[in-house]
């Protein structure tokens, strides 16, 4: 596309129909001032909104009376939208990149939503344990978040553990889910991965308006009726109580998936730590169920247990083939979540 053509709608009506309900469009300006706060803007859109207004491009390319003339017409034709600032001593404080994503969380909690959850997972490509969901609720009374807040795998164990009591602190609400090894064996993981989401937002009070969702695939959101599914038993479709935004490095970018992806880090290490003591040998203690040569050199000698996901067949990288004893385990381990609570208790 070049400078001069006219923004079109193929792209988003492409995504959306992919399965999502709404997609937001975010852009931010300021960053290179000298003065002044960052900016981001926020636009909604869904498959029902008409074509955007004439003349629309990129503000850089706009002239003043231009961008002027156009933003009434914007807020006329998006279904949402709102702006959200960062002032100049944010910046100084925490830098650029936190302040862009501060505005950005201010813009969705502007854009009529009451409640934000920042939403994260951990554990989906471990060989053993569950998979854990955390979430963080925040509103615009929240105050900044604490100091050293970053994705869960950008952070040591001790910092981890140092700033989990201070996000539950900091945040008004938060929970944690989870989905057992049986679970993921029965239902794949993507469904497992909603279930213990589901099970994490169950825990919450007040329920979201917007979910901020780290990736590109919205996981949480039941398939539609008439969709298709892996799954023959999969409860009949209902429209979600929240709007689920997917947004690729979001653990990277919005303090309250940050924060949930730190929450769900800590809860299960601290699962695999204490399962350690009752399945030694596979040194869950320090890898925490994944796939480390220490684990998979320990199911060549000891097989697996009731808690690796058994339906799994990954390979090494330097061989054609699983290990043996992997390749030969059943479909099923019949524990549940609640038999792994009981061994928790």
């Amino acid at each position: 596309m070049s400078p001069s053509s006219t923004p079109t709608l193929r792209q988003e009506r492409a995504l959306l129909r992919g399965g999502h309900q709404w997609l937001a469009g975010i852009d931010e300006v300021g960053r290179g001032a000298l003065a002044g706060p960052v900016t981001v803007g926020v636009v909604l859109v869904d498959l029902s909104v008409g074509t955007a207004p004439r003349g629309l491009r990129d503000s850089k390319l706009l002239t003043p009376e231009v961008r002027r003339a156009l933003a009434p017409k914007i807020r006329r034709w998006a279904p949402h939208h709102a702006v959200g600032h960062a002032s100049p001593d944010e910046i100084d404080s925490w830098g650029i990149l936190r302040s862009l994503r501060v505005a950005g969380e201010r813009a969705l909690l502007r854009g009529g939503h009451r409640w934000l959850a920042g939403i994260d997972e951990v554990g989906r490509g471990a060989l053993a344990g569950p998979v854990t969901v955390g979430v963080v609720l925040v509103d615009l009374s929240v105050r900044t978040a604490p100091r050293g807040l970053r994705d869960s795998k950008l952070l040591t164990p001790e910092v981890r553990r140092v700033l989990a009591p201070k996000i539950r602190r900091w945040a008004p609400h938060h929970a944690v889910g989870h989905a057992s090894p049986d679970e993921i064996d029965r239902w794949g993981i993507l469904r497992a991965l909603r279930v213990a989401g589901e099970r994490a937002l169950a825990q919450i009070p007040v329920p979201p308006d917007v979910v901020l969702l780290d990736g590109s695939y919205d996981w949480l959101t039941k398939p539609r009726a008439g969709e298709p599914t892996l799954f023959d038993d999969e409860d009949a479709w209902a429209p979600p109580a929240y709007r689920v935004r997917t947004m690729i490095k979001a653990d990277l970018t919005c303090a309250a998936v940050a924060a949930a992806s730190v929450l769900a880090k800590t809860e299960r290490d601290a699962w695999m730590v204490q399962l350690a003591r009752q399945h030694p040998g596979y040194g869950w203690e320090a890898n925490k169920g994944y796939a480390t040569p220490d684990h998979w050199a320990a199911l060549d000698v000891h097989g697996p247990c009731l808690l690796h996901r058994r339906s799994w067949r990954p390979f090494r990288p330097d061989e054609a083939a699983p290990p043996a004893r992997l390749a030969a385990m059943p479909g099923q381990n019949g524990l549940t979540l609640d038999d792994l609570e009981e061994l928790l208790a």
